[in-house]
């Protein structure tokens, strides 16, 4: 627990590791609202949650890329599904492109999940991996499979000439199916994912740059376009106000 936040991650069995990132909840035990910053890290949210202030809802957080402050309200029970690019692509099609930094609420009783589903996290994942699992199509493009692999077994610092040249498709091609589908181009996704594998450097203080940058400046440049703020001001984390590295050390 940290400042009252309780926060839990379960990964998926093997058979959703190409869809599904994590299975977490967040709770606000706090008689008062946290105030945090949510950073980029590349990750596609359904959400199902209740606080003292909205009753029982799903919503779907698109990938973001600029930091976001968010109040997480008191009493605010989350469980969540972090749904990797391919899985959202085949569980929710373009929708994600059209959210792109903000969300959407989906229709009550989506995918069968109630607000009952929020008193046990352990059955929570179980009834939400059947769900998924039944939603899945037989066959998957394997080369899609492929490109995101390579983009997070390289923590988004493959190029995307390295892309094309393994996956045989043009630079065109990449983009022509990228952007439409996420709502940013490729790049710009390999860039936050790479920013994301850097936090647990910040976070032990190591301001240097380890996942490919350039240089330092080119570190400190692309952490702040990020971020919003300087590696050392993340480092510090005053309040535990980045929520993310914040948790790091549950994770």
């Amino acid at each position: 627990m940290i400042n009252d936040i309780i926060y839990q991650l379960v990964k998926p069995d093997a058979f959703l590791a190409d869809y599904v990132e994590s299975f977490w909840l967040l709770q606000n035990k706090s008689t008062t609202a946290k105030q945090v910053v949510i950073l980029p890290d590349g990750r596609i949210d359904l959400f199902f949650s209740r606080s003292a202030l909205e009753p029982f809802h799903a919503s779907l957080l698109g990938i973001s890329t600029h930091p976001e402050q968010v109040e997480i309200a008191s009493g605010t029970i989350m469980f969540a599904i972090s749904l990797k690019p391919l899985g959202a692509e085949l569980l929710l099609g373009r929708q994600v492109a059209g959210i792109i930094n903000s969300g959407k609420r989906m229709p009550d009783g989506f995918w069968e999940l109630e607000e009952k589903d929020l008193e046990d996290f352990k059955q929570f994942c179980e009834k939400a991996s059947s769900a998924i699992k039944q939603r899945l199509p037989e066959k998957t493009d394997e080369r899609k499979k492929k490109l995101f692999e390579l983009i997070h077994t390289s923590n988004g610092s493959v190029t995307i000439k390295d892309l094309s040249d393994k996956l045989f498709w043009t630079n065109r091609q990449l983009n022509r199916y990228f952007s439409p589908q996420f709502g940013l181009p490729l790049k710009a996704y390999c860039n936050i994912i790479r920013f994301r594998a850097s936090f647990h450097h910040i976070k032990e203080g190591k301001l240097y740059p380890q996942q490919d940058f350039a240089d330092q400046s080119h570190f400190i440049k692309e952490v702040k376009k990020l971020s919003g703020v300087l590696p050392k001001e993340l480092n510090k984390n005053k309040n535990g106000k980045f929520i993310q590295l914040a948790l790091l050390s549950q994770k």
